[in-house]
C-alpha cells in the first residue's frame, strides 16, 4: 500500500491510540437518535425552549468538519440522514476524552452522548457529555470543497462520493423509495406474487440482445446470463400463477453509454388474461406510483424539461407517429423494393436482412422517437421485430405490442403475449435465420418454451420495464451510472 504523508501520520494516531488503550477499529454502538429526526424537532424552536427540555441523546456518525481551539471544540457529524453539530467542552469530557477529540482526522467515526441545546447563532447542536471512539479513516476525505470532481473516480469509489456529495446520497435513497412504490402498486394494488426465477440459463431468449456466456464446469455445458426475465415468467403462467413479476439483474454484452449498463435492473410482470390495453394501465398506474413516491405533485422535471405524470399517457400507432412527423404513410400494403425505395429517399439506414417491417421500426427510430415528449405509448410494433408478440388479427403485418416512451427516451416494453405453439416456433426460426444473415442479436430457439406453450398459455399481457432510466427520470441523472451503485467500469490500473 503506498502511503504519502497525510496517510503516515493518520497510521501514527492509529498506533497512539493503541497505546493509550483505545480499540482503533470499533465494537457495537447503539444510537439513540439520527441528524435529521432531530433538526425536524428542535430547529422551529427558540434556544431557551430547547435547553428547557433537557433533552439527553446518543449519536454517532462521521466527523466531517472540525473547528475551534484551546479547550473546546465544535464538529460536525455525519450520519445517513444528515448533519449535525456537537460542542465539546475538556473540563466536561475529560482530559483523555478530549485528546481523542483534539487529534481526530476528518472521517474519523465517533459516537457521542450529550444534551440538546442552540448556539447563540441558532445553530441546533449537541452538548457532548462523553465520546466514543468508533472508527479510524487512515486515508483523508476529499476536499470540502471541491469534492469528487472526477466521474469516474465517483463510480470507481463510490463510498467517497455517498460521503462527499449528498445529492448522490439522496438520489440512491429516492432509488429504494422508487422501487418500494412500485412493488407496492404491484403487491397491493395489482394483488401480484414476486418470484425469482435463474440467471444462468442454457440458452438466451427474451429479448433481442447479445448474452454473456459462461462455462459450467460440472456439466461442461456454456451457459448465458439472462438477457431477459421473460420466459421462465410465461412458464409460470403456464403452470398457474396467473399474476407474477420480477424485478432483478439482466445482462447484455453490448455497448455502453448514458442509457446503457452492461448490467441492469429490469421489471417484468405478467397476468393472466391481460392484453395489450389492460398493460398500457398498468404501466401508467406504476409510473404515476413511482413519481408519487418522490415528488409532492407528480410533476417531474428533468433536464430542463416538465413531464406530468398526472395526465393520461398518450396512445399512438407507430404508423401514425411515422406519418405524423414523416408524411410517409405505411399503412397501404408495399413491397420490400418500395420500402427500400423510402427509406433511402429519407435517408433511414436497412440492414440486409430487413424486410417492410424492420424497415417501418427503422423509420420510427430513426425519425420520430426523438419528437416524443410527454408520456406515450407507441403500439402496433412490425411483426418482424415481435417475435413473442401476439399479432393484431385485422393486420398480421403488426403486433399487439407497444413502447413506452417519455422525451425520447424508451422506458417501457410490452404486448399481449404469443400463445400459439406454432408460429412462436416458426418466429423463433426465423430469428434464428437472422442470426445466420448477421443480427447478432436476434433470438435463440428455445424449445421447451415451445413444449411450454403446447401445454397452454391463456391469454397473457406481459411488460418490461427498465428500472434504472426510471431512477433517472424520476431524480433527474444524465447518464446510468449516477443510478447505479456500481456502474461497470474497466479496471483502474
Amino acid at each position: 500500500m503506498k502511503m504519502n504523508d497525510q496517510m503516515r501520520a493518520r497510521l501514527q494516531k492509529m498506533h497512539n491510540l493503541e497505546r493509550t488503550g483505545v480499540y482503533p477499529f470499533g465494537h457495537r454502538f447503539k444510537r439513540t437518535h439520527l441528524a435529521k429526526p432531530l433538526h425536524d424537532e428542535y430547529d422551529g424552536l427558540s434556544k431557551d425552549q430547547v435547553i428547557k427540555l433537557d433533552k439527553h441523546v446518543v449519536i454517532g456518525g462521521r466527523m466531517v468538519a472540525k473547528r475551534g481551539s484551546g479547550k473546546v471544540g465544535f464538529a460536525d457529524i455525519q450520519d445517513r440522514t444528515g448533519r449535525i453539530q456537537v460542542y465539546i467542552r475538556r473540563d466536561v469530557v475529560g482530559r483523555n476524552n478530549f485528546a481523542f477529540y483534539k487529534h481526530a482526522d476528518l472521517g474519523d467515526d465517533f459516537g457521542f452522548d450529550g444534551v440538546m441545546m442552540k448556539t447563540d447563532t441558532g445553530e441546533l447542536t449537541v452538548r457532548v457529555t462523553k465520546i466514543h471512539f468508533l472508527d479510524k479513516a487512515l486515508r483523508p476525505l476529499p476536499d470540502k470543497y471541491h469534492g469528487l470532481k472526477n466521474k469516474a473516480q465517483r463510480y470507481r469509489q463510490r463510498y467517497l462520493d455517498l460521503i462527499s456529495n449528498r445529492d448522490s446520497f439522496d438520489r440512491f435513497e429516492k432509488r429504494t423509495k422508487i422501487i418500494k412504490a412500485v412493488k407496492s402498486y404491484l403487491d397491493n394494488k395489482l394483488n401480484m406474487t414476486e418470484v425469482e426465477t435463474p440467471i444462468l440459463n442454457t440458452a438466451p431468449s427474451g429479448a433481442n440482445a447479445r448474452p454473456f456466456v459462461t462455462h459450467h464446469n460440472a456439466m461442461d455445458l456454456d451457459m448465458y446470463l439472462r438477457i431477459a426475465l421473460e420466459l421462465p415468467l410465461k412458464r409460470l403462467i403456464v403452470g398457474g400463477m396467473e399474476r407474477v413479476y420480477e424485478m432483478g439483474r439482466v445482462f447484455r454484452n453490448e455497448g455502453m453509454d448514458p442509457d446503457h449498463n452492461p448490467e441492469f435492473t429490469e421489471l417484468e410482470t405478467y397476468v393472466q388474461y391481460y392484453d395489450m390495453y389492460d398493460d398500457m394501465d398498468e404501466i401508467e398506474g406504476i409510473f404515476k406510483a413511482a413519481a408519487n413516491a418522490v415528488t409532492d405533485n407528480g410533476i417531474v422535471n428533468y433536464q430542463g424539461h416538465k413531464i406530468d405524470m398526472n395526465k393520461p399517457f398518450r396512445r399512438l400507432h407507430m404508423v401514425d407517429a411515422i406519418k405524423d412527423v414523416t408524411g410517409v404513410d405505411f399503412w397501404p400494403k408495399m413491397s420490400l423494393d418500395h420500402a427500400k425505395a423510402l427509406a433511402k429517399e429519407h435517408g433511414v439506414e436497412v440492414k440486409p436482412f430487413f424486410g417492410v417491417g424492420n424497415i417501418i421500426n427503422q423509420f420510427f427510430e430513426d425519425k420520430v422517437k426523438a419528437h416524443i415528449k410527454q408520456p406515450t405509448f407507441i403500439y402496433g410494433h412490425p411483426s418482424a421485430i415481435s417475435p413473442l408478440a401476439k399479432r393484431n388479427l385485422k393486420d398480421p403485418r403488426f403486433t399487439q405490442r407497444f413502447e413506452f416512451y417519455i422525451l425520447g427516451t424508451e422506458y417501457g416494453n410490452a404486448y399481449s403475449e404469443l400463445n400459439n405453439p406454432f408460429t412462436q416456433l416458426a418466429a423463433f426460426e426465423k430469428q434464428a435465420k437472422e442470426k445466420e444473415e448477421g443480427n447478432a442479436g436476434a433470438e435463440s430457439i428455445d424449445y421447451d418454451y415451445v413444449k411450454a406453450l403446447q401445454y397452454g398459455l391463456p391469454p397473457t399481457g406481459g411488460i418490461g420495464i427498465g428500472m434504472d432510466r426510471l431512477v433517472m427520470l424520476l431524480t433527474n441523472a444524465k447518464s446510468i451510472r449516477d443510478v447505479l451503485l456500481f456502474p461497470t467500469m474497466r479496471p483502474d490500473e
